[in-house]
Formats: C-alpha cells, sequence, structure tokens
C-alpha cells in the first residue's frame, strides 16, 4: 500500500539567547530558580530585529536538505506553519521555494496554526503523498512569538521561544502505514484565550491599540502584544487531552498501555506534568523537553522527536503517540509507528 514515514527531521534555534537570570533581572520577585521550576525552560532562543519566521525555517530547511536523503530538486511540494509569516501576502512558502532552490514544479502554501500545526501538517502530507502521488513532502514549522510579546509581560516571555523544524516526510510501500489515524478538534469560542488583538485586518494597529495597560498579576501589554489567559487554557488542556488520547487509541484499536512512547505538544514542564499524572503516564514513556528552547509553539513536536531519538528513548519499532493542543482553540493527534529497520 502507497504510506508514508518521517524521514528526516532538523531544527534551527536563534543565536540569540533569553536567559531565566536575565528575566530574573527584570522580575525580582521571579527568581531563576522559580522560572526554571514552573516552566520547564532555563534558556529560550530570540529571534533578531530582522530575523522572521522564514529566516529560521530557512537554516533548518538548508540543513535537511544537505544533510538529509534528498536534494533540493526532489521535493514535491512544500508546507510552511506559521503564525508570524514575512507578509500579509505573499504567501512565506513562495519565498521559501525561491531561496531553498526547489524546482518551480513543487507546490508551496502556508497554514496559520500554532501548538497543534504539526500534527495537522504530517496529515497534509501524508495525504499529498497517499491521494496526489507526491513522493517527498517538506514540512516546516516557525514562528517568532518573541516579536509579540511585551518585555513586562512574564506570563508569557517566561515560557515561549523562537524556533524552527523542518521534517522531510517521503512516500512509498510498505504492508502498513506508519502513520494515523488522526484525531481532530476545534472550538473557536477559546479564541481569545491566546491572541494578538491587533495587527489584522479586523483591528489595524493604531495608537489606541499600542495603549499599555498592566493586569491584576503586574503583566503589562497593549492589544498590539501576546494575551495568555494561562488558567483558561489549563483547564481547557486538562479537561480536552485525556479524552483525545482515548478517541485516537479507540480509533487505532490501540490500548494506552500499549503506546510505547507519548509526545505532547510541549507548552511547559507544570502542564505537561500535570497531563502525565492525570492520565498516569510513566515518566520514562514520557516526553519533557524544552529546557534550551522554550515552547516553539508549532515546532515543538519535531524537536522533542528529534532529541528523543538521539537520546535513544525512541528506537525502531515504537508506537509513537503525537499530540498537539493550544491556540485557537484547536488540537489534533496521531500515531507515528517507527519503522523497524
Amino acid at each position: 500500500m502507497r504510506t508514508c514515514v518521517i524521514a528526516a527531521i532538523e531544527e534551527y534555534l536563534p543565536a540569540a539567547k533569553l536567559t531565566n537570570d536575565e528575566l530574573a533581572a527584570d522580575y525580582p520577585e521571579w527568581p531563576a530558580a522559580k522560572i526554571l521550576d514552573k516552566t520547564g525552560v532555563e534558556t529560550r532562543g530570540l529571534a533578531g530585529e530582522d530575523e522572521c519566521a522564514s529566516d529560521l525555517g530557512y537554516e533548518a530547511a538548508r540543513r535537511l536538505l544537505e544533510r538529509g536523503p534528498v536534494p533540493a530538486a526532489e521535493i514535491d511540494f512544500l508546507l510552511f506553519c506559521t503564525q508570524s509569516p514575512d507578509h500579509f501576502l505573499p504567501t512565506t512558502a513562495c519565498l521559501l521555494q525561491q531561496r531553498l532552490g526547489l524546482p518551480v514544479s513543487c507546490g508551496a502554501l502556508d497554514f496559520n496554526l500554532g501548538c497543534s500545526g504539526f500534527v495537522y501538517g504530517l496529515s497534509l502530507a501524508q495525504g499529498l503523498i497517499e491521494s496526489c502521488g507526491m513522493r517527498n513532502v517538506l514540512l516546516i514549522t516557525a514562528d517568532t512569538y518573541s516579536k509579540f510579546i511585551h518585555p513586562l509581560d512574564r506570563s508569557v516571555r517566561t515560557v515561549f521561544g523562537d524556533g524552527a523544524a523542518a521534517t522531510l516526510v517521503r512516500g512509498g510501500e510498505a504492508a502498513a502505514p506508519s502513520l494515523g489515524p488522526y484525531v481532530f478538534g476545534t472550538d473557536g469560542s477559546g479564541a481569545e484565550k491566546l491572541i494578538v488583538p491587533a495587527g489584522g485586518m479586523r483591528l489595524p494597529r493604531s495608537e489606541e491599540t499600542a495603549r499599555l495597560a498592566t493586569d491584576a498579576f503586574g503583566n503589562t501589554r497593549s492589544a498590539d502584544h501576546l494575551h495568555m489567559n494561562g488558567p483558561d487554557i489549563m483547564q481547557f488542556t486538562l479537561g480536552m487531552v485525556p479524552p483525545l488520547c482515548r478517541d485516537l487509541c479507540s480509533k487505532a484499536g490501540v490500548a494506552m498501555e500499549q503506546v510505547d512512547y507519548f509526545v505532547f505538544h510541549q507548552a511547559s514542564a507544570f502542564m505537561l506534568e500535570a497531563l502525565r499524572k492525570k492520565m498516569k503516564i510513566p515518566a520514562e514513556r514520557y516526553s519533557v523537553c524544552l529546557r534550551d528552547t522554550g515552547n516553539t509553539v508549532s515546532s515543538t513536536i519535531p524537536l522533542a522527536l528529534k532529541r528523543e531519538q538521539a537520546a535513544g528513548r525512541i528506537r525502531p519499532g515504537m508506537l509513537v503517540m503525537l499530540v498537539g493542543f493550544g491556540v485557537g482553540y484547536s488540537w489534533a493527534a496521531t500515531f507515528y509507528r517507527f519503522p523497524a529497520g
């Protein structure tokens, strides 16, 4: 049967870093050790003033094409997942096609999703391969959330980091699929829980949107900046992820005990640990992998996959559950069966 595999993953993190010591200097009531304990993050990448998501994605993809199993000339489709595009138009994926030297016969599109974006991207790549005859799909995830964050908003500045991942999804023939099935979900009633209110067509930036305000927790921001309602997102996640995982297992005919490893969106150590305990997942089968990256939004899952493989915690033949959830509200989950050899 026609199916696909994840053939390679490469990453790129900006050279500039934001450390907990630097954050503690701005927030004296939050020492560096407290920030690490709550977030699980010690350092996070910080895109430069002239560094965009496309620059991060380009570097990750360049590394993959230089080291990976196929040259640029053999990429049939480029998918670019970002919430911080270079321009409203043209599509950033078109700019990356030219910059990477991909053939003009290559399809290219952007899709705007956050924390669920990687799993959505895998489903799109799989559809292109299995239904449209594509051979090699390059999935790039990249974001620069730091550009949306006010320096005095510790609720998000301590958590998020900039970064990118490039994933090559290749088609082939196999007795059984490596990816799937999928479970998706959307609840737009949660849109305002994680949002940059101004800057689009609905609310263009203005002097009014730039006015700063400080909330009851001491976080300062304007409508031009990222707003996150942490408690509500936590409640949403704890309520939604366990049944999502059960639904995926039911759809696949797999018991939770048969899953070898769990790679969830790396939101924060606090949220990951709360989910792990609620779902009674053994720590040795569960990825917590954001200490030197922070929450890189759509790139957290591929970054964790690459690092867990390198560490030997994910090995050939293992069944791995991938779960993305967050901004939108949007969520998605799938299984990946790592090729046995």
